[in-house]
């Protein structure tokens, strides 16, 4: 005869739920998922990749070639550091090198060779802000972010000219694999860790505190791409509404992207937030990358990891 069945005790529990986080933590980075999310993450990318390029192309001589205003010495964003672009001595080499990037990122977003295009997209994107710190913005950080993530994950494997080859030759569809969900792990964590250090940021000074940071944005009219100071004129409350709207988004951004009760509602309201905050800062491609973090959350399953 059996006694009395013993209290369970938080002992008792504490393996079962260590192994609950160690099942979480396995399948959050490793469960195989579908490629999809991170294809169309890969085709926004190398887009957004194209018009960044597209802003230094222009002046490539003018700021990097022989004689130009940033010389060799000035490389690197913390003292000289090695680049590849500043290898580049003569004008054939400097635009050859960037020739190859530019190239590198049509590649990303047909899909082509996908995975060594990412890598070699990454590495000159790195290399070219690396050559010229003082030009780099949020946005060109923030694909350089993308283009290493894509480089992890089989971002090619459909809806890309390396399916339509596979295809061809009689190759079956690609299965879920665990390395898209890496891929997708990393954009996720990079989004929430820009956005958490963007807060930390912004509370570090009154504007945010008081509600006046909305106008202090709209009046740098060296890089304000709307001017709004006659509507926070007329309305102080709308000013103050703006400011408090973009740090309370920011917060639901970085804690509401861990559950699954909230991650689509949010993904999806930072596919519009982050380009009209970015439109309002000053850095509407800055805007666009966030947004591009957000794609594989909002139009994925609803289930986290985005399984078949």
């Amino acid at each position: 005869m059996s006694g009395p069945a013993r209290p369970t005790t938080g002992a008792d529990s504490a393996p079962s739920g260590l192994a609950a986080v160690g099942e979480a933590w396995l399948a959050y980075w490793f469960a195989p998922a579908d490629p999809r999310p991170l294809a169309l993450v890969r085709i926004l990318t190398g887009l957004l990749g194209l018009a960044l390029a597209a802003s230094y192309a222009a002046d490539l001589e003018a700021w990097f070639g022989p004689g130009g205003m940033i010389p060799v010495s000035a490389t690197g964003r913390s003292g000289p550091t090695f680049s590849l672009f500043a290898m580049a001595t003569s004008a054939s080499a400097l635009q050859t090198l960037f020739g190859v990037l530019v190239a590198a990122l049509v590649a990303v977003t047909l899909g082509l060779a996908s995975r060594g295009a990412c890598l070699v997209a990454a590495v000159l994107w790195a290399a070219l802000l690396n050559r010229g710190p003082v030009l780099a913005g949020p946005a060109d950080d923030c694909l350089a972010v993308l283009l290493w993530c894509l480089a992890v994950g089989p971002s090619g494997s459909v809806w890309s000219l390396d399916r339509w080859i596979s295809a061809r030759r009689g190759s079956p569809p690609p299965a879920p694999s665990p390395w898209v969900r890496v891929a997708l792990g990393l954009v996720r964590v990079h989004a929430v860790a820009i956005t958490a250090g963007m807060l930390l940021a912004q509370l570090k000074g009154d504007v945010w505190w008081d509600g006046t940071a909305a106008w202090w944005l709209t009046t740098r009219s060296q890089s304000r791409l709307v001017d709004l100071t006659g509507l926070y004129r007329g309305s102080e409350y709308l000013m103050n509404l703006v400011t408090h709207a973009i740090v309370g988004f920011e917060i639901l951004f970085a804690i509401g992207l861990w559950f699954d009760a909230t991650r689509r509602l949010v993904a999806r309201a930072g596919i519009v937030a982050w380009p009209l905050i970015g439109t309002l800062a000053g850095e509407p491609f800055w805007g666009l990358a966030l947004a591009i973090c957000c794609v594989p959350d909002a139009f994925g399953p609803d289930r986290a990891g985005y399984t078949a």
